[in-house]
Parts: C-alpha cells; structure tokens; sequence
C-alpha cells in the first residue's frame, strides 16, 4: 500500500483538472511519467453531487482500466477553477461551474475515491506543472500567467506554490493598469483582465471589428469572431488584426513589467492566447517591450516562454497538486 508522502511520491498519483469545458483525467507513476489519460467535455448537470459522483466513477474506471487499485496511489490532485477554501477543502462559487457553491470537494473525492485528496485553484496548478515538468524546470521562482476566459496566475516562489493571507495571492488578472478603464466582468475598471482576457476580449472585437477585415472572413461573420481569429489573420497580415495584438502586447508587457519589479521571477510562462499566438506574434514583442521598461538587473537573467506541456498541461496540473504537498 502506498504511504504519506511529505513531496517524495513513492506510488501512483491521479490528477483530475475540471473547467468549465473539459474534464482531464491521468494517472502518473511515482517519477511523473503519465501512464494513463482522458478527456471529455465537462457537461455539467449543475448538480455538484451527481457531477462529482460521475467525476469519481470515471477516474475509478480509469484505475481499474490500468490494472491498479485504490491501495496503489498515494494522492489525487484535483485542479479546479478558483475560489478555494483550502482550510475547509471546499470549492466555493466558481463563476465558470454555475451551482457548484461550497462543494467539500477534498472530502467527499476522498470518500469515492478511497485515498487522500488535494485540492488546487487551476492557476496555481498550472504554475506547479510548468515548474515540475515544463517551461519552469529548474526554477526557484516562477510566475504562470494564462489568458483564457479570464486572467489566471500562479506563483512558485523559493521553490514553493505561494498562495498568500488565506489563499487569496495571485489574482493578478484584477490588478488595475488603467484607471477608469474598461469594466471588468469582476465589477472594477481598469483590471488586466479586461483588456488580455479572452472573455472581454471577443466581447470588443465583436463590437468593432470591421466587416471587411480578414478577422470577419475567417470567423463567417462578426458575431462569430473570437481572439483565435485575431491571431489567424495577424499572421496574413491584416491591419486590424496586427492593432489589436500589438494592444494586447501592450498590456501583457505592462503586466509582466510589474511582476518582475515586485517579484524579480527567473521565468514567466505565458499560456493559452499568447502560446498559441507564438514568438513572432507575441512573444517576441512582448519581451521587447519588457526590455524598455525593467531594469537591467531584473530582466537579464528572466526568460519569457510559453508553456512546455502543450495539450499535456490539464493532466500535469492535477498531478502535480496531487505530488506536492501543498498543504504544508
């Protein structure tokens, strides 16, 4: 039978990363390595019990379907969208899972499932698989940034997942870069999130993206448009397209700048929308701007990359809060 384990896993570990679109389900060996995988559409029923129930049901297939039992892992990782009350192990409203309101996640996995389970915001996940096993290898402080529905980070700092007063650090996505600025979904103006957030984001190019432009043409209309077709037509060439990533740039680079003054990071990892937009579109640029704005000492030894897990990165994040022991 596996053992508690203080960061030394000695058997197996199951991670589960839950979002609002996918469920991702892996198995991972005592060295890390992924034995076994899945993912489905989330399709949640908005009832947390009967979701969790089949939640259970699926990674119990999946362990049998391996050959193995309950007695063989050491943990579960379940990597889920923010917020999180650590203390109680509970998820609390996340606005992606709509009913799922103080659900004793930690508690009632455990019971299904048979042995110990972790519980993680996805951010903070995110940055600890990209530490362990991707971009961040090697690093003892590393900042994970993804713009996706909105603007999630994680924090690795002294070779530890920093989470803050009661866990609440690293909502980076509502610091303010523009005072009076656009209406975040949060209720604030002016936040990071508004303006690099996939959400908002698609929200103002379906409000003026010209009808002429590539971005409609590869979108079939400008009701459809989405920042996917941004990237995509930036890369032809179009001029409005190439306008709004040099903005988005703009304030990913303000919002790196900043982190690198208060943190001094050794890697900041970008996911998502500036991963899928690449080195030339994005990354690139940003480090340039980076570069007019910090310090010397502070961004000669900080590198900017994208994730190195690619597709792999739902199931390292719960591995990962399944491998750590977060909870010390």
């Amino acid at each position: 039978m596996a053992a508690a384990f203080q960061g030394v896993p000695i058997g197996f570990q199951l991670g589960i990363d839950l979002g609002g679109s996918k469920l991702a389900i892996a198995i991972a060996d005592a060295d890390g390595g992924l034995i076994a995988h899945q993912t489905r559409p989330s399709q949640l029923s908005g009832d947390p019990e009967a979701d969790v129930l089949a939640i259970a049901a699926e990674a119990a297939d999946l362990i049998a379907r391996s050959d193995l039992a309950a007695r063989d892992f050491d943990a579960a990782g379940f990597s889920v969208p923010g917020p999180v009350d650590h203390e109680r192990g509970a998820l609390l409203a996340p606005p992606n899972l709509p009913g799922w309101e103080n659900v004793p996640l930690r508690e009632r996995m455990s019971e299904l499932l048979g042995f110990p389970v972790r519980l993680e915001n996805d951010a903070n996940a995110a940055a600890l698989a990209e530490w362990r096993f991707g971009a961040g290898r090697g690093a003892r402080n590393l900042v994970y940034l993804t713009m996706s529905t909105g603007v999630g980070a994680g924090l690795i700092l002294d070779g530890r997942l920093y989470r803050g007063h009661r866990g609440r650090a690293s909502e980076f996505g509502h610091s303010c870069v523009e005072w009076e600025g656009e209406r975040c979904a949060c209720g604030q103006r002016g936040c990071l999130e508004a303006y690099l957030g996939g959400a908002a984001w698609t929200r103002r190019l379906r409000e003026i993206a010209p009808a002429t432009s590539r971005v409609c043409a590869l979108a079939g209309a400008r009701e459809l448009v989405s920042p996917k077709h941004v990237v995509a037509a930036a890369g032809e060439g179009d001029a409005f397209a190439c306008a709004e990533m040099a903005r988005f740039n703009h304030y990913l680079a303000r919002a790196i700048a900043a982190l690198a003054f208060a943190l001094a990071p050794e890697v900041v990892v970008l996911g998502t929308i500036a991963t899928a937009a690449g080195e030339a579109l994005c990354l690139e640029p940003v480090r340039a701007l980076v570069e007019a704005q910090v310090w010397p000492t502070l961004r000669e030894e900080m590198r900017i990359l994208p994730i190195g897990l690619g597709d792999k990165l739902p199931y390292y994040a719960g591995v990962c809060v399944a491998r750590e022991d977060v909870t010390s």
